[in-house]
Formats: C-alpha cells, sequence, structure tokens
C-alpha cells in the first residue's frame, strides 16, 4: 500500500494517477473531518458525564444535560458509522493508488523513454534467414499448439518431446544455480486467497488478469478465502511471511522457486498470438529478497545480476533496460528489465523483470521486523524478479540456437540435465 505521505512522488506516474490521487485527498479530507469532529463531540460527552455526575438527578438542570447528552451520543453514533464508511472508501482507493517511482527512476511516458543500461554478448549471425520459433518448433514436431487448443483452448500449448526436455532442463539448471549462489528453494502451492494477491498488489486492480476458481458461496461467504490461480511465484513466496513480525538478525531473506504461472491476458488482446510468449499457462522461476530498506537498492542491484548469470550461463545475447514512471510495474518502484534477442522476430522481448517494492508490498501484507529489541516494528523492503521466464528462455533457445537444417543445438551448460544430448533434431 502506498505510504501517504507519498501521496506526490506517485504523480511521476503521469496518466489518470492525478485523478486517483485527486480522489483519494477528497475522501482522506472528508475522513479526517469526521475524525477531528468525534473527538470533539467525545471530549464534549466525557465533560457532559462528569458535568452531570455533580447535580441533583431530580433537577431541571439535570434533565437538560442528559437530553443534550443524548443528542451528542447520537451525533457520535452517527458520525463513527460515517467514519467507517469513510475509512473503508479511503483504503479502497489507497489499494488502488500504485507504488511511488524511486527518485532514480527515469521520468517517461511508455516504453520508449526506457534507456538501456548495458548489454551482453554479440548478436547470433547466421548464413540463412532465421526463423521464429513456432516455425522451429513445429518443424521439429515438439511444440504443438493445435493440441493445446483443443485441450484447454487458445494460449495454451502442448510441449513434446524435445521442448518437453528442454523445459525441465531449464528449470532444474535455473534452481541448481539459485541455490548455489545463496537463495533457498521452496515448492509453493499453486492457489493462493485473494488476501494474498492483495498483498502483493495484484487485487484488486488486476482481478480481470486473474483465473478465479468456481467456489460455492454461502451467506457466510469471506471473500478473502477466494481461491485463484497464481499468476506469479511472488505472490505465494513473498507471502510467506504474511502478518509476521521478522528479527533484524532474520533478514535479508533470500527465496527462489519454480511455479507454474496463469494469467487470463485480459489486456493482452490481439498481443502475440502466434507463438509462446504469451500464454495462459507458463512456467516461472522466481526470485525473492526480504531486506532492510537501507541495503535494498544494493540488493536490487544483485538480484538483477542473479537473473543475467541465468542468460550468461545459457550464452544467449541480452540487453538490460531501466523502466520509466510511465511503464513501471504497479508494485514497483524501481525496475530492470531483461531483454532477450530473438533473432526470428528480429527484435528484443522481456525475459525478466527485477523490481524493488520498498515497503509497498510490506505494507500490505504486514511484514515487518524489528530493527532493535524493543523497537517500534517496521515495514521490510520486498524485491522480486524472474530468474527466469522457462517458456521465453525456450524461445530464445530455439531461436539463437537454430541451425540451417532445422535443427537446435543445446547449450553447453543444459547438457548435463539432458543425459550429454547436443542437438536436437527431426525424427
Amino acid at each position: 500500500m502506498l505510504d501517504p505521505a507519498r501521496m506526490d512522488d506517485v504523480l511521476r506516474r503521469g496518466g489518470e494517477i492525478d485523478a486517483n490521487v485527486a480522489a483519494w485527498r477528497s475522501i482522506d479530507k472528508r475522513r479526517r473531518e469526521l475524525q477531528a469532529a468525534l473527538d470533539t463531540m467525545r471530549q464534549q460527552r466525557n465533560a457532559a458525564n462528569e458535568k452531570m455526575s455533580k447535580l441533583d438527578k431530580k433537577s431541571a438542570e439535570f434533565t437538560a444535560a442528559r437530553d443534550e447528552l443524548k443528542e451528542l451520543s447520537t451525533s457520535i453514533k452517527r458520525d463513527e458509522a460515517e467514519l467507517t464508511k469513510a475509512e473503508a472508501e479511503s483504503e479502497l482507493k489507497l489499494l488502488e493508488l500504485p507504488n511511488a517511482p524511486h527518485a532514480s527512476t527515469p521520468t517517461g511516458t511508455s516504453e520508449a523513454d526506457n534507456p538501456v543500461l548495458h548489454t551482453w554478448g554479440e548478436k547470433p549471425s547466421y548464413a540463412f534467414a532465421p526463423k521464429p520459433h513456432w516455425e522451429i518448433g513445429e518443424g521439429l514436431g515438439i511444440v504443438d499448439f493445435e493440441a493445446g487448443i483443443r485441450i484447454a483452448g487458445a494460449r495454451f500449448t502442448v510441449l513434446r518431446d524435445g521442448a518437453s526436455k528442454l523445459t525441465r532442463a531449464l528449470i532444474n539448471y535455473m534452481l541448481d544455480l539459485h541455490t548455489s549462489h545463496g537463495y533457498t528453494e521452496v515448492w509453493p502451492p499453486a492457489i493462493v486467497r485473494r488476501a494474498a494477491l492483495r498483498g502483493t498488489g495484484q487485487l484488486p486492480k488486476f482481478e480481470a488478469d486473474l483465473f478465479k476458481l468456481q467456489q460455492i458461496e454461502g451467506p457466510d461467504h469471506d471473500p478473502d478465502t477466494d481461491l485463484f490461480l497464481s499468476p506469479t511465484a511472488e505472490v505465494q513466496v513473498t507471502n510467506l511471511y504474511m502478518d509476521q513480525i521478522l528479527d533484524a538478525a532474520d533478514l535479508p531473506i533470500h527465496l527462489t522457486a519454480y511455479s507454474p504461472c496463469f494469467r487470463a491476458e485480459a489486456g493482452a488482446s490481439g498481443k502475440d498470438t502466434r507463438g509462446l510468449i504469451r500464454q495462459h499457462q507458463f512456467d516461472k522461476v522466481e526470485l525473492i529478497k526480504l531486506v532492510t530498506p537501507d541495503t535494498s537498492f544494493a540488493e536490487l542491484d544483485a538480484l538483477r545480476g542473479d537473473a543475467e548469470r541465468v542468460l550468461q550461463g545459457l550464452e544467449l545475447h541480452y540487453r538490460v533496460i531501466t523502466l520509466c514512471t510511465g511503464d513501471l510495474g504497479f508494485a514497483a518502484a524501481k525496475t530492470y528489465d531483461l531483454e532477450v534477442w530473438l533473432p526470428g522476430q528480429d527484435a528484443y522481448r522481456e525475459i525478466s523483470s527485477c523490481s524493488n517494492c520498498e515497503d509497498f508490498q510490506a505494507r500490505r501484507a504486514k511484514i515487518r521486523y524489528r530493527p532493535n529489541p524493543g523497537d517500534k516494528p517496521r515495514p521490510v523492503h520486498t524485491l522480486n524478479g524472474s530468474g527466469i521466464a522457462v517458456g521465453r528462455t525456450l524461445v530464445a533457445i530455439l531461436e539463437q540456437y537454430q541451425q540451417a537444417d532445422g535443427s537446435v543445438v543445446v547449450p553447453k551448460v543444459l547438457r548435463p540435465y539432458l543425459g550429454g544430448l547436443e542437438r536436437i533434431s527431426k525424427h
């Protein structure tokens, strides 16, 4: 949840933010006015009770004071109901507001304003016209789009043989790499509650992008127990510490997890209709950090390096960009995107986002720590990054490692996971 003290900072995002901030300020002004009026009336009630205690209960003065107190109590009850309503409206508006950009996040309006931080490796060159991954996969018989549609509908795909084995190898390679560099592996559920999604910022704003499970809802149904397929392991792993107060000695916490991810892609109509780039179900290895505020930006740089290490080990050409304010994700204060080169599409495509959310998620999920024994708890800073998107890595391998005969060379670091297999060819 956005810290109200940073309300002016969030305006750097532009767009509809101005109107949303104005709406919250209007509601919050009403809330503060009600609170002030209630404080005054409660003081008056206390004074009236004290005055009545000193009066003769049979006197006219006592009767007048009693009637005045009844009227005051009625007003207090009315304003308390109004305050409860205003507090709920204020909190809902706050939940709908994105995080404030960090001062180092560049100002801009769209992805065109994202500066390139650096590139790694050289673009591969070919003596033939490189193909897109969907042609390569179908030519090898390892990517079956038609079967996915028959089974589950559009934006679902069946991977066969070499693609299936490569996917499994990539997951194991990524997890082995990250755990060797200090991350603790967890294996979370793929189903999450509404409260967990609200904690990391997917709800209430992005409900249309989620797959909600059908449930029988009775009159006593608690919406916080609604179940959804998780859109990213960021939700489960960050919320491992929901409603907890940690000791400073517990931090930093570095976690990694593989999980299947599910997104309705409600806002992606007509985008990436071919291939594996934008699927309803996909696989990802996630990196999560819970850290103290004074270390979070150094931790962000390190997290980005951990994600880059995956691509470097696979010897895939990529670049890193810094997202501008207009392209920043909802919960992020600062984000680096890793974009891998896809020669078959003659384009760089995002394969990992590495973000520092500062205290935005921690405030929503109530994840806190005590800097010292006896200190008042304060929110941790949370960071997350794809370490990395498995399906898009498969795409990058198919395209960057393609050969003139239609086969695909297996990256050297994956060969031990595939029994020494060096090339995927058509049987």
